[in-house]
């Protein structure tokens, strides 16, 4: 079946991808026709076996129509009951009078049970970004009020239900599976990556993984450039057909400087059980079978920038030319430092100028070097694997401000960092997998391509 339904999904993005030519030519009037299409009652016509309309007679009837009068329509009108339906999302600092002022209710009976249900209570309140749903009568009662959420990685969300009873209020509250649908998008970029995701509507989860997914490839802080492109295919989470969150970046092309990037997720059916194998996991590989995880990440902090290189430089407090070893990231204290390879620990602590520092050993005899750390979270000789946090950035050693000294040493000799994370080596995919992964690049190509074409259409 979902082979089957591939199938179909495909030949339905094929249909996109044939107009690409047109829009390439006219894509203003193209995409006219389609929203066109797509908002008229029915959306396409079809071709009717019933003869020519023009050639049926035609026959006049008149028939007199005698209005109710206007008291007893008015009458009606005032004796209706009307209901009002009105969301919101909770804010950290909502109490309960201010999120019912926000949903339109004004019910004493309401609030007053709401404040004593630690259900209720717990589910909502402190809890920024959860929608709430409520259902009020005229007078401004509440009838029913609805809340949904989901919070971790389970495949489920949480849903709240509060309704009036002839002898109150109730409340319940479920666990429901979340159901999974596909979302093309892209952007443009004009300034910086998220800034592109924000004008786009693409969620800032799904910019972090297009950021981690090419990190070996593309320095998103120095390497971008305005008019840089990029289309992606990603999950999308909903508990009864609201959205709850983004999920997994399935596909993503991203066009840098003239050079194009291309990514898709994939897991081998043939492993997928096998807990022990770390394939088990999955990945992302170039859409001809190029594992995307590299040896070493691009940078140990997310979104920074580079204020000193590796170079001779003049050094801020010792006042003199020498050379500097390493590579300097600018953030505020508290920012997370994740290890950029998998690999152990060989010293936690405090070292001469380096202030809190930690040594991480890797294979090749390679270790890196993270100084100046308000925080240390690893100690001497445990495991750390690639993203994780050991530490946070901090002000402490010889240093003029809050930043991050990273080094790279192999053999005990220092080295470039962006040398060394551009040189490190990825991993192909088994022969045993080529069939099943074959199936899945070339599905990421159409979708990609009409995740492409949306994009043209959308900047025109």
């Amino acid at each position: 079946m979902p082979g089957l339904i591939n199938y179909f999904l495909a030949a339905a993005i094929g249909l996109f991808v044939w107009f690409k030519s047109l829009l390439e030519h006219h894509p203003k009037r193209v995409a006219a026709i389609v929203a066109a299409m797509l908002t008229s009652a029915g959306g396409f016509a079809v071709a009717s076996l019933a003869p020519d309309v023009s050639d049926q007679p035609v026959r006049q009837v008149i028939e007199s129509v005698q209005p109710s009068p206007l008291s007893q329509q008015y009458e009606v009108l005032e004796n209706h009951a009307f209901r009002l339906y009105r969301s919101e999302q909770t804010r950290s600092t909502d109490s309960v009078g201010s999120l019912l002022r926000r949903l339109g209710i004004d019910d004493p009976a309401a609030s007053a049970y709401l404040r004593s249900n630690e259900v209720v209570r717990q589910s909502l309140f402190g809890r920024a970004g959860r929608k709430v749903s409520a259902e009020v009568s005229d007078d401004g009662a509440l009838l029913k009020l609805y809340a949904r959420w989901s919070t971790d990685d389970s495949g489920t969300f949480k849903r709240l239900a509060v309704e009036k009873t002839d002898t109150g209020f109730s409340t319940s509250i479920e666990t429901a599976p979340l159901t999974r649908s596909s979302k093309l998008s892209g952007g443009t970029i004009q300034s910086s990556l998220f800034a592109a995701t924000d004008d786009a509507g693409i969620p800032d989860s799904v910019a972090v993984q297009i950021a981690e997914i090419f990190a070996g490839d593309i320095d998103f802080d120095r390497d971008l450039r305005k008019g840089d492109r990029f289309s992606v295919v990603y999950e999308t989470l909903e508990g009864d057909g609201e959205p709850m969150r983004s999920g997994r970046v399935l596909s993503v092309e991203f066009v840098n400087n003239g050079k194009t990037y291309q990514a898709t997720w994939f897991r081998d059916p043939s492993v997928a059980q096998d807990a022990r194998s770390e394939r088990n996991k999955g990945g992302y590989f170039t859409l001809d079978g190029q594992s995307l995880r590299r040896s070493f990440l691009a940078s140990p902090l997310e979104f920074s920038r580079v204020t000193s290189g590796f170079k001779m430089r003049f050094h801020p407090v010792l006042k003199q030319w020498r050379a500097h070893q390493g590579v300097d990231y600018a953030g505020t204290t508290g920012t997370a430092v994740r290890n950029v390879g998998d690999g152990v620990v060989e010293f936690s602590g405090v070292q001469n100028g380096y202030g809190n520092v930690v040594f991480v050993g890797h294979r090749d005899k390679t270790t890196t070097v993270y100084a100046h750390l308000s925080r240390i979270d690893v100690k001497r000789g445990q495991t750390v694997g690639q993203g994780q946090n050991i530490g946070a950035v901090g002000a402490t050693g010889r240093v003029t401000g809050p930043h991050l000294h990273f080094e790279y040493r192999v053999n005990g000799r220092y080295s470039d960092p962006s040398t060394i994370t551009r040189e490190s080596d990825s991993a192909p995919l088994s022969v045993a997998s080529n069939p099943a992964f074959d199936r899945v690049a070339t599905n990421a190509r159409l979708l990609l391509s009409a995740a492409e074409s949306f994009r043209q259409v959308n900047t025109e």
